[in-house]
């Protein structure tokens, strides 16, 4: 029965001490401990087994069993004690409890007295805040009170004293007192409803009335329509009703501007009448002297009568701009026949003189304002080119710079002139007739395109081996320097109509000195070709003229092809410059590019004759090549007799052709290249009429071949001291080409048995899938027309293979076995080459 208990009392333990992972985490953490016995993995037999692991250690047992019994006895007595101190917890706690609820009760309560007491502040606040707000509206009314009885008075004691001292002519005072009133009344705006503040101001309006009336009849008096001034000259009085008339309606004040300004210019009106001589044109510096003398004269009378701010000066100005117009335009209009160019330019001159001397003087604040028309907007800067006048009026004398010097656009332009307000507030009237001006400059650019070309007949083209070979043609510069002068010219007298029209002339002309001048000076081409037999070309001297053209009529060529580039250039910035200056309205209308396609036109067509120049020298050394009996050479030697004809040739032309064209690098490279592109094929042409060939044969063409191409890649710099790579783009032409001359002799080499090997190659090296172009090498191979039908048809089914692409090097291998003597000839060939490249 014992032993069943302990069973229990052992199984129930183990129930209630058995916690979760949770809870003997948390134990651990606050009550750390390195004993096994709090292990929750506590095994009793290993830890025997750890307490007595020998036998012999079974003597102390008596030791160990007593220490756990002491650990024991330990145990009980703290749990005890700690049983023991917990048996009064409940009641403490219970009254800790109460003493909490009642110290909230208390809390509570305080809290309640604070906010009772914080609401009876509040409302006393309102209270006080009430009361306060209540002061203030009394103060801002009462002052407001104050302020507008303040007002009330200085309004009704200011209209008794305005009317008072109207009636007096004390207009001294009334310039103050009546501002003052005036700014006073704006303050009992919202009292209009007040019969006695209405009543003051219609007291105020009707002083403000009989003010302007009295003040435009002073100024009548003064200054009557009619008739001479008043002798005593301008009053105190007048000076001060002016000040008056700032006040006033502004209506006011201009009628006082008006009426002086036409009593003041009447005297002009009667001077200068139409049928005045002194009216017409050839006079017009009298007009402008008569208006100085009027302005320092009014400076000295009445300078000091009128206020600074009303430009009583400028508007005067202004009136008589306005007045001279308008009379100048009828005038014109009724004497229209007897307008010249030269009376003309000196009238427009004299008056766009006149206007930049009123922009010195004045700032132009009237023009919107003042009595009268309003000018047109102030036009572009009248000089395009950003020069004075009078260096624009002087001929150039250095007549061979270039476009960019032309028209200012190489050198840093000067600051842009200010706008001027005045610009064609007079000169506009001289608009409509400047058609005269324009038939002039006709006549003129006619007269000078003639001169220009009885003076190339005169002097003849340009010498060879002087500085003039080559260089821009002195007609090109005095042309557009003309040019140059007329666009100023024009600019300054308008922007409208009259400049589209000299653009129309200068687009007629400079068509004329590309026809007449350039194209009709160029050299002619003779129809009839000399031929070159054999013996000619052995027995052809270096020094003998094969070439068409001398070297005079070249450098005539490269001379005109540079004039051509240079007015290209400068007719693209003449029609930017003309933009520029003609209304923006009428910026469509300027175009040139006809001009400029026309120039481009020149420069092709000069090119294209220094090109058939050499090409037509060369025809004849490759029709001698074409003659040769290549069938019955025997060894391969130096360059063919044909070669070096050619190389003269090019050595002869293209140093004078580059010499020339330096300062068009551009196009001395087109030269070049439409030389290789018109050269090479030409080449291959009569190498395929080179038949039959033998195998030596072939060997001294592609020699030859060699040695022309190598000419051929150095032709940019050829018998030049320095010497410069040529451009990519021509060396890619020339590589291209030449190497599909070499391919067809190194096809024509090799051996046409067997015959599926040799179309193949030819597949691979040539690339061409035209059978007439085999059928010439089968020819130049010698075979028979039945053995050419057989390797026409095998070319035929051997076409579908996919040729060699071009990156694929031009190596000629066969894929059968080559015999022995082709091979050492190739390989004799190749050194044969590279010797002569040494």
């Amino acid at each position: 029965m014992m032993e069943d208990e302990e069973l229990e009392f052992v199984e129930d333990l183990e129930a209630i001490l058995h916690l979760t992972p949770e809870v003997q985490l948390a134990i651990e953490q606050v009550f750390p401990s390195q004993d096994p016995l709090d292990r929750t993995d506590f095994n009793a037999v290993e830890y025997i087994n750890t307490l007595f692991p020998t036998e012999q250690s079974l003597a102390n047992i008596d030791e160990v069993v007593n220490n756990i019994r002491l650990k024991i006895r330990r145990l009980d007595d703290n749990i005890r004690t700690v049983v023991r101190g917990q048996t009064n917890v409940g009641q403490d706690g219970r009254q800790a409890l109460e003493e909490a609820q009642k110290a909230i009760q208390q809390l509570f309560g305080k809290i309640k007295d604070i906010k009772d007491k914080a609401e009876k502040s509040e409302q006393m606040v309102k209270e006080i805040t009430r009361d306060i707000k209540q002061l203030d509206h009394a103060k801002r009314h009462l002052t407001t009170s104050i302020t507008t009885l303040n007002h009330l008075h200085m309004l009704a004691g200011g209209v008794d004293s305005l009317e008072a001292m109207t009636r007096k002519r004390q207009y001294g005072e009334v310039a103050n007192l009546l501002q003052g009133v005036v700014n006073v009344l704006e303050h009992f705006q919202k009292y209009m409803g007040i019969p006695q503040i209405r009543q003051l101001s219609e007291r105020v309006k009707a002083a403000q009335s009989e003010l302007g009336t009295q003040i435009l009849a002073d100024f009548e008096e003064a200054f009557p329509a009619q008739g001479s001034k008043k002798s005593g000259g301008p009053s105190i009085v007048l000076r001060d009703a002016c000040l008056v008339a700032n006040v006033l309606d502004p209506r006011i004040k201009q009628e006082i501007i008006k009426k002086f300004i036409r009593q003041h210019l009447s005297e002009y009106l009667v001077l200068f009448q139409e049928n005045q001589d002194v009216a017409w044109l050839d006079k017009i510096d009298r007009r402008y002297a008569w208006i100085k003398r009027q302005l320092v004269d009014y400076e000295e009378k009445y300078g000091r009568m009128f206020p600074e701010e009303w430009c009583m000066t400028e508007r005067i100005s202004v009136e008589f701009c306005h007045i001279t117009r308008t009379e100048l335009a009828k005038l014109m209009r009724t004497r229209a026949r007897e307008i010249e160019v030269k009376l003309l330019l000196f009238a427009i001159q004299r008056t766009t003189n006149f206007e930049g001397l009123l922009a010195k003087r004045f700032s132009g604040c009237t023009l919107n304002d003042g009595p009268g028309k309003k000018p047109e907007t102030p036009l572009e800067p009248t000089n395009p080119f950003l020069e004075d006048e009078d260096n624009v009026s002087e001929k150039d004398e250095d007549l061979d710079r270039n476009s960019s010097d032309e028209l200012g656009s190489s050198e840093p332009k000067k600051p842009k002139a200010p706008d001027n307000p005045f610009h064609g507030i007079v000169s506009k009237c001289f608009e409509p007739h400047l058609y005269v001006y324009i038939e002039s400059q006709d006549k003129n650019l006619g007269e000078l395109i003639d001169r220009f070309v009885a003076d190339f007949r005169a002097q003849g083209p340009p010498k060879s081996g002087t500085d003039e070979g080559g260089a821009v043609l002195p007609s090109c510069a005095d042309l557009f320097v003309y040019y140059k002068k007329c666009m100023v010219q024009c600019s300054q007298l308008s922007t409208g109509e009259p400049m589209i029209a000299l653009t129309t002339i200068f687009q007629k002309y400079l068509r004329e000195y590309a026809w007449k001048i350039l194209s009709g000076n160029l050299p002619k081409t003779s129809t009839n070709s000399g031929g070159l037999t054999i013996s000619s070309l052995l027995k052809e001297k270096e020094g003998s003229e094969v070439a068409k053209f001398t070297m005079e009529e070249l450098c005539l060529i490269c001379s005109i092809l540079s004039t051509a580039e240079y007015c290209l250039a400068t007719t693209q910035q003449l029609e930017e410059k003309l933009k520029e200056k003609v209304d923006k309205t009428l910026m469509e209308r300027i175009n040139l590019t006809g001009e400029m396609d026309t120039f481009s036109t020149v420069i092709s067509n000069s090119i294209q004759l220094l090109v058939q120049d050499l090409d037509a020298a060369c025809d004849p050394a490759l029709t001698a090549m074409s003659k040769m009996p290549w069938q019955s050479v025997e060894h391969v030697g130096d360059q063919s007799p044909y070669v070096t004809s050619v190389i003269m040739h090019i050595k002869q032309n293209v140093p004078i052709i580059r010499d020339n064209l330096a300062s068009t690098r551009k196009y001395f490279t087109q030269f070049c290249i439409k030389f290789t592109n018109s050269f090479i094929p030409k080449f291959i042409n009569h190498l395929f009429r080179c038949k039959p060939i033998s195998m030596v044969g072939a060997e001294q063409l592609l020699l030859d071949t060699h040695s022309l191409k190598t000419v051929l890649l150095d032709l940019p710099s050829i018998g030049s001291q320095v010497v410069r790579k040529a451009p990519a783009s021509y060396t890619k032409i020339v590589v291209k080409g030449m190497t599909r001359a070499e391919m067809i002799l190194k096809v024509v080499m090799a051996p046409h048995e067997p015959s599926v090997v040799f179309v193949d190659n030819y597949i691979k090296l040539l690339a061409d899938s035209n059978p007439e172009t085999f059928q010439k090498i089968l020819d130049m191979k010698g075979l028979k027309r039945s053995e050419q039908g057989t390797m026409l048809e095998l070319f035929r089914q051997r076409l579908p293979n996919p040729p060699s692409g071009p990156d694929s090097g031009p190596s000629l291998s066969f894929s059968a076995p080559t015999p022995e003597q082709e091979s050492s000839r190739i390989r004799k060939l190749e050194k044969l080459i590279k010797k002569r490249i040494q």
